[in-house]
């Protein structure tokens, strides 16, 4: 089975693309490998951010590296947080000051769609690398709803499961989400 890192140090991620990959690749985190780095993330895309974290921890333990870059995009907001959804109100991963932020920013708002984006990139070398996207739609709720999930997940709810991320449970937010359908298209991929 194929070893690869995943470049995040957010326990939400690694879990998640440990469950939706996990029969297919011998998944490490960066501690697993002895890394502690946090890549700044300088990219005006989410595939930029991923291919600059993947990058970065390939060359540091030469093994191939899968990053995730991902955040909320809200129509209302022209995109916003979009990149920036980790930092949305300074601090990076904050959870509950860009949560509150954004229902700030939306308080008087009457459209509420929404989608989560993710880009995901498999690095294996200079050259030699594979990107893939996923995306679900939904609508952003007035209130948190649920304590499941991380990020914006009490605030997103989704079309195709019929409430919030915050009151799914992993398995079934891992059937529907964004990072579910963009690893899925890199499996495809590597399966060409």
């Amino acid at each position: 089975m194929q070893k690869i890192v995943i470049a995040t140090n957010n326990a939400g991620k690694l879990r998640e693309i440990r469950e939706i990959l996990g029969d297919r690749f011998e998944i490490l985190s960066l501690n697993d490998v002895g890394l502690k780095i946090d890549v700044e993330e300088t990219g005006a895309t989410f595939a930029e951010n991923a291919l600059i974290k993947a990058r970065a921890v390939f060359d540091l333990c030469g093994i191939p590296a899968l990053a995730d870059d991902s955040g909320l995009e809200v129509d209302a907001l022209g995109g916003a947080p979009g990149v920036y959804s980790a930092r949305y109100a300074g601090g990076h991963g904050d959870d509950g000051a860009n949560n509150a932020l954004l229902l700030e920013n939306m308080r008087a708002a009457s459209d509420r769609s929404c989608r989560f984006v993710s880009a995901v990139v498999l690095y294996r070398g200079a050259d030699d690398y594979l990107t893939a996207y996923g995306a679900t739609y939904g609508t952003l709720l007035y209130a948190p709803d649920g304590n499941n999930g991380f990020g914006y997940d009490p605030l997103f709810f989704s079309k195709d499961l019929g409430k919030s991320f915050g009151r799914a449970s992993q398995e079934e937010k891992n059937s529907v989400s964004h990072r579910y359908r963009a690893l899925t298209n890199l499996e495809e991929q590597l399966c060409e």
